[in-house]
């Protein structure tokens, strides 16, 4: 266990982006077989989606933001109430969960996401995060790396989000509009002539959520067009130089 954190450690402090970010965990995770995962961190203003950086299917996560589902998932409302990890599956049944809860629960299941072991990370400089191992079934293999390394995994959700909140509170204002990290990041990739399906493909997301973000940049600035949201990135750009 050792040499995997001094690599996870190492990997951290040589990656900035979100996606090396993500393949420094995908690392970890495969050698420690917790290869399904998730980095949630809630957004500091209303309106804007959290920033998600996963192994979980496409489909999936575009469904959950599209629906705004981190208002309502059971996992992170109990992130929001505790600061110790905590498993969860089939106890949520039990807790008097809503018609949409349980919706949302039914949905998760069907991309194999059934139960799993959640870090909540209390961040007094920032918002509420989570990093969630999670699994179809509890297998001996994922109970036992749990039990065995509970401290260690906070531990490393603990660094992960330090060094993805450096990345996720830089500079974000254009033209006096606050943007969320992948809002930005997803326009300055149109400003390079990117395609909504290509920035997917660069970002690790399917060009629905793209479009996604590069729609929330159009209503932010108030502007119809994507070629309007960029000529007020390049604007921004020209004056802070």
């Amino acid at each position: 266990m050792h040499g995997i954190f001094q690599a996870f450690i190492d990997g951290l402090v040589t990656n900035g982006d979100a996606q090396s970010l993500r393949s420094v965990l995908v690392q970890a995770g495969e050698a420690l077989d917790l290869t399904c995962f998730a980095y949630i961190c809630l957004p500091s203003r209303r309106g804007d989606a959290p920033e998600l950086i996963s192994t979980y299917p496409i489909e999936w996560t575009d469904h959950y933001l599209q629906q705004s589902y981190a208002r309502l998932d059971p996992v992170i409302i109990e992130a929001l109430a505790t600061p110790e990890p905590f498993e969860w599956g089939r106890e949520f049944l039990g807790k008097g969960l809503s018609k949409p809860q349980h919706r949302l629960l039914d949905e998760a299941a069907q991309f194999g996401i059934r139960c799993g072991f959640t870090i909540p990370i209390h961040d007094p400089r920032g918002p509420v995060a989570a990093v969630t191992f999670a699994t179809e079934e509890r297998r001996a293999t994922f109970q036992r790396c749990i039990e065995q390394h509970r401290r260690v995994l906070q531990l490393m959700a603990m660094y992960f989000h330090a060094h993805a909140r450096r990345r996720l509170t830089l500079n974000r204002v254009v033209d006096g509009v606050a943007l969320s990290p992948r809002e930005l990041e997803c326009l300055e990739w149109a400003a390079q002539g990117k395609s909504a399906w290509e920035i997917g493909r660069l970002l690790n997301i399917s060009r629905r959520t793209a479009a996604f973000h590069l729609d929330n940049t159009k209503t932010k600035f108030g502007v119809r067009t994507i070629c309007q949201a960029v000529a007020k990135l390049a604007a921004s750009k020209a004056v802070a130089e």
